[in-house]
């Protein structure tokens, strides 16, 4: 069972290193926080330039990688080999390439610490060299964060820089920047150099040294709509249209869809009488959250849920090209939002 990369991490500050770590999987901002952690960390900095190797994949090969991890340390207790873009070796899924990597396993040099930085794609399980390594490495699978779990990712990863933020100042970050999480790392990243002493984070931080308007953004936008709010909502769009780079238009057909699923849920989980607790099951979100949702159902009777899908669609294909006339990106915007609110 592949392990998880805070667990990995941990063990990693407790000086507990393994002779073989796998590190693959879809989001790549856990396995360069391991990668990055061993490369510096591992052995002593002086020993560095004898000792640590670094190979990437499009230019090694399965015997290139082996032949340095059977290599004794030069008058030190370790030496570390990385792969970086080990998704590229392309010898990786030869069998006679993976039966040198599973006898090395099977028998690994114990001062080498060996690590493969798989990225963007996950291993085959199916195949002889994913169940070695499961049972002989340090496996770990590196997964995107889902959605409805960023709000507390947000939470815990401030949390650990020794600040904190509240609950609506997390969703603020999740809702306008998304669970690409090396964007999202680094512009808290930004925000946090600015605090020497641990300190409460609230949206005025956030719109002050990350540029997400506290008012005018993701969050406030469908908020806006889902409370038919029309001269807020047109407000916001009108600040959009003056920030196009920092606010596209192709990801808000995306957010409002979303958005609609999730009315369109809470009105089939209210015909079976579920409560709210149950909502938040179903929605995959904090009860906090939920709240507005209910909210917003009530201004959106599932026929015209139904319809606006229609209406989005038909957005999203205007500013594609199909049968879009004259009308501008920013008009477009304002025609769906019309269309959704009236």
């Amino acid at each position: 069972m592949p392990q998880t990369p805070q667990t990995v991490l941990k063990d990693l500050k407790a000086k507990k290193f393994a002779p073989i770590y796998f590190l693959d999987g879809e989001e790549p901002f856990f396995i360069d926080q391991i990668t990055d952690y061993i490369e510096k960390n591992a052995i002593p900095e002086h020993e560095r330039g004898f000792n640590q190797v670094v190979l990437y994949g499009k230019d090694a090969n399965v015997g290139l990688i082996l032949n340095n991890a059977r290599k004794f340390p030069m008058m030190a207790e370790r030496q570390v080999v990385i792969v970086k873009e080990a998704q590229s070796l392309a010898d990786l899924s030869k069998d006679e390439s993976q039966q040198l990597l599973i006898s090395y396993l099977e028998n690994p040099l114990p001062s080498t610490i060996l690590v493969f930085a798989h990225k963007y794609k996950k291993l085959d399980g199916r195949m002889a060299l994913g169940k070695v390594l499961d049972k002989k490495a340090v496996y770990v699978r590196s997964d995107k964060v889902k959605d409805f779990k960023l709000i507390e990712w947000v939470e815990g990863y401030i949390k650990d820089t020794g600040h904190t933020i509240d609950r609506q100042s997390a969703q603020l970050l999740a809702d306008s920047i998304g669970n690409n999480l090396e964007v999202l790392t680094n512009e808290i990243g930004k925000m946090l150099i600015n605090f020497q002493e641990p300190t409460k984070i609230t949206s005025e931080h956030i719109s002050k040294y990350v540029g997400i308007h506290k008012d005018y953004n993701n969050f406030e936008f469908m908020k806006a709509i889902g409370f038919k709010d029309v001269m807020k909502a047109n407000k916001i769009i009108n600040y959009f249209i003056q920030n196009p780079k920092a606010h596209p238009v192709i990801p808000m057909f995306s957010l409002m869809y979303n958005y609609f699923t999730k009315i369109a849920l809470i009105h089939q989980a209210q015909r079976n009488n579920s409560s709210e607790g149950q909502l938040a099951s179903i929605l995959k979100l904090p009860p906090f959250v939920v709240k507005e949702y209910v909210a917003a159902s009530r201004n959106y009777k599932l026929g015209k849920v139904i319809e606006v899908f229609g209406y989005i669609k038909e957005a999203d294909l205007r500013f594609k090209g199909v049968d879009s006339g004259s009308l501008s990106e920013a008009e477009n915007l304002r025609e769906l939002v019309y269309k959704i609110m009236h």
